[in-house]
């Protein structure tokens, strides 16, 4: 069987990623995530993939 990776991130992990708080993680998913649903993406609010997360914070590898 696969191994399934994960695609999106909550705001706890978010928070631990970024480390900051989680009321700023919030807000950072929130911006992104505005960001993707003008481009015409379905967003899953709460949640921010992982790739869109890598591309908009400059040298940010997440494995």
């Amino acid at each position: 069987m696969a191994s399934i990776q994960k695609y999106l991130f909550d705001a706890n992990e978010v928070a631990i990623i970024l480390n900051c708080s989680k009321s700023r993680a919030y807000n950072v998913i929130h911006k992104l995530n505005e960001e993707l649903a003008g481009k015409g993406y379905y967003v899953e609010r709460g949640k921010v993939p992982k790739k869109f997360l890598e591309e908009k914070f400059y040298g940010l590898v997440i494995e």
